[in-house]
């Protein structure tokens, strides 16, 4: 505590404010006089610890990064085991924090620390063989399919936050003489939450048994050059 009593005031403080306030209002309802007002202080302190609002949206798209990019861990075979654990963990942080969707979906992670840690695990994918071009490629893939899916699981994309993407509210009205196949898969499941899981475990699936296949083609390839 400072002086006055309130907490004192840290850059990870400032975040945790931040995440709270897009967590409540969204990407749109963050403001430095907001966040001044949430932690009660004058909106100019904050620019002692952050230069802008772009430097804030940076910071916490960095913690989330943190949080949920796992660092390659054991031999290079098990590159798939650690790389689908790493889309596990971002999907479930995302979902955690729906409303950040937007932003993570379209500002690049390129902080210092993003960076490096964009870096350990595209090394860790080039000790696998791969080149640093397809080692990039890889993560992109599978963080951009995350991100993506996610976004659809949620519908949290501007100016549509509150509109529910509920494929099987259509239960029930649909005539299951015109549309009976969309019809069946709706009384299946399609559309809630655990048909959302299983289409993510299955996109995995097909994900990586591609990349694997595609691997296993190019080293074919290469030996017989």
């Amino acid at each position: 505590m400072g002086r006055s009593g309130r907490p004192k005031i840290s850059r990870e403080l400032v975040l945790d404010a931040a995440l709270a306030l897009v967590d409540r209002d969204g990407i749109a309802g963050l403001s430095m006089r907001k966040l001044g007002v949430q932690l009660g202080i004058e909106a100019m302190t904050l620019y002692y610890y952050f230069p802008n609002k772009d430097a804030i949206l940076d910071g916490l798209i960095e913690r989330e990064a943190i949080k949920a990019l796992n660092v390659p861990v054991g031999p290079p075979e098990e590159w798939a085991r650690w790389l689908r654990g790493l889309a596990v963990a971002l999907h479930e942080e995302l979902l955690r924090h729906p409303r950040l969707l937007p932003l993570i979906a379209t500002r690049p992670a390129m902080t210092p620390v993003s960076l490096r840690l964009v870096e350990q695990i595209v090394a860790g994918l080039c000790a696998t063989g791969l080149s640093p071009l397809h080692a990039f490629q890889v993560l992109n893939i599978v963080t951009t399919f995350v991100v993506g899916h996610t976004l659809a699981e949620v519908g949290e994309t501007p100016g549509h936050e509150d509109a529910a993407p509920d494929t099987a509210a259509l239960e029930g009205t649909l005539d299951p003489l015109e549309f009976p196949f969309l019809a069946a898969a709706i009384a299946d499941g399609l559309g809630q939450t655990e048909d959302h899981r299983s289409r993510f475990e299955f996109a995995l699936d097909a994900l990586f048994a591609g990349m694997a296949m595609l691997a296993s083609q190019k080293g074919h390839d290469d030996s017989s050059d």
